[in-house]
């Protein structure tokens, strides 16, 4: 980081090709949408660079980084047009719960791409009703959610990235799921 504060591209490219896999994967989980994560993750490592002079250092680097790029995909994801899909299984409801886990779980594209196509693209609907969701939470809910399931960071890295008391995390994180809650679960606000 010496080097790369003094001003070396090279040591920035580095830190770059180390981190990028996990920035991207980090948008992918906020957007659903693999070269919109792409974009939005380029996006954040020039921020980033533009920023350097910002990060304190009392934490790692990737941490700081994801937690600009899932603040940039989170409004990349707010900017969206909003499209109701019907369920093809007949369940105006369905279990949005089951959105909620397979967004957080990161199961694979490979066990995904196994299931029913009517099935996959139900379940790619209700991420993006998540993602939506999240998107409409209030600060500091909205940060402390998304840095904790789709920037899957700890919630003492939280605490530490955010300048907030751990229990304050808690507390912010267990308020935000329960604004989740209301508006994801069936005979919620939404």
């Amino acid at each position: 980081m010496d080097a790369v504060l003094a001003g070396d591209r090279d040591a920035f490219r580095h830190l770059v090709e180390r981190e990028s896999a996990s920035v991207v994967r980090a948008c992918h989980r906020v957007l659903g949408d693999l070269h919109e994560a792409e974009d939005t993750a380029q996006e954040a490592f020039v921020t980033a660079y533009r920023s350097l002079a910002s990060w304190r250092g009392d934490g790692p680097f990737g941490a700081w980084l994801t937690r600009i790029a899932v603040r940039i995909a989170v409004r990349q994801a707010g900017r969206r047009r909003s499209v109701t899909w019907l369920d093809p299984a007949g369940s105006p409801d369905g279990d949005r719960l089951d959105a909620v886990t397979a967004a957080m779980d990161g199961q694979s594209l490979a066990a995904m791409s196994r299931q029913d196509p009517a099935m996959l693209a139900v379940r790619a609907e209700r991420a993006a009703a998540l993602r939506d969701a999240v998107a409409m939470l209030p600060e500091p809910y909205r940060e402390v959610v998304t840095l904790r399931f789709f920037g899957e960071l700890s919630l003492e890295e939280i605490a530490r990235e955010t300048d907030r008391p751990l229990p304050t995390v808690k507390t912010h994180l267990r308020r935000g799921l329960l604004r989740l809650r209301g508006t994801v679960e069936p005979g919620g606000e939404a």
